[in-house]
């Protein structure tokens, strides 16, 4: 399956059936996490696959994802140490590892808010100085959506998506970008359109300027205040750098990550990284 394809049909799923993941797959898996270490800006990152098929109901719950995620044995858990751009890096790795499971016909769900992170961290062995952002249970999808995942996506707008037009824009952030003058940057633009995003606030901007794409962040006031060190909105620009990056590649689109403020207007928007063909 091609990473375009895996980005386009990968859905979150917090219902999992009692269906044991093979363990060639679970070998995959690790393997997958272990190797991926190399993050755009450079942060020291690792990845645990923690099997919680031996607790009991009582210590489930004290990770906080009971009655959030059902069914689910199995997470794929991330520390990252606390730099700068350490958000956008564990958004980033931890997509890439989304995605590798999605092409392995397993199902995910991105969890920033809703998981007791004391719980994961002491299992986690978390470092001074290591944060953990996110984590993701990881299993196979239960055939019928429960009521809380129901609830979470009717909330979260997750079947919605904004518009091209209020998304990416060329020169400046007063004209939108035309499909057209994208040309076969089209392609992953729309994986970064379709991409996950902490309570669907998709707070990615791109704007195009004389080939090249910059990325900006879009913030909404007050959010990420909620989670402290944890800053949401980065670890979804982190997403969306990883989707555009892999599809390009894969379209033979190269370019390289570069931090070259092009100093365009932007309404006041955050800069911060651009695709330097």
């Amino acid at each position: 399956m091609s990473i375009i394809e895996t980005i386009r049909m990968r859905v979150s799923c917090r219902t999992y059936s009692n269906t044991a993941i093979e363990p060639d797959k679970m070998e995959r898996l690790t393997e997958n996490l272990r190797s991926n270490t190399n993050a755009p800006f450079g942060s020291k990152i690792r990845f645990e696959l923690m099997n919680f098929d031996m607790m009991d109901m009582s210590e489930l719950k004290g990770l906080g994802t009971y009655g959030v995620i059902k069914g689910a044995r199995q997470f794929i858990v991330g520390a990252v140490v606390d730099q700068p751009k350490a958000m956008e890096d564990s958004g980033y790795c931890m997509e890439k590892n989304i995605l590798a499971a999605t092409a392995m016909g397993l199902g995910t769900c991105w969890l920033g808010g809703t998981f007791n992170r004391t719980g994961f961290a002491e299992k986690m062995k978390l470092a001074e100085g290591e944060l953990l952002p996110a984590v993701t249970p990881v299993g196979y999808s239960g055939n019928r959506r429960s009521l809380i995942e129901r609830l979470f996506r009717f909330s979260a707008g997750a079947d919605n998506r904004k518009p091209w037009e209020e998304l990416f824009y060329e020169g400046g952030i007063e004209t939108p970008l035309n499909k057209g003058s994208a040309g076969s940057f089209a392609t992953p633009l729309e994986c970064v359109r379709i991409g996950p995003s902490a309570s669907n606030k998709q707070p990615w901007r791109i704007i195009k300027d004389q080939g090249n794409y910059h990325f900006y962040i879009k913030r909404t006031a007050g959010y990420d205040r909620v989670f402290g060190q944890i800053k949401m909105q980065n670890i979804d620009m982190g997403i969306a750098m990883c989707h555009f990056e892999l599809s390009s590649r894969e379209m033979g689109l190269d370019g390289v990550w570069k931090l070259e403020d092009p100093q365009i207007k932007s309404g006041g928007m955050e800069y911060l990284v651009s695709w330097i063909m």
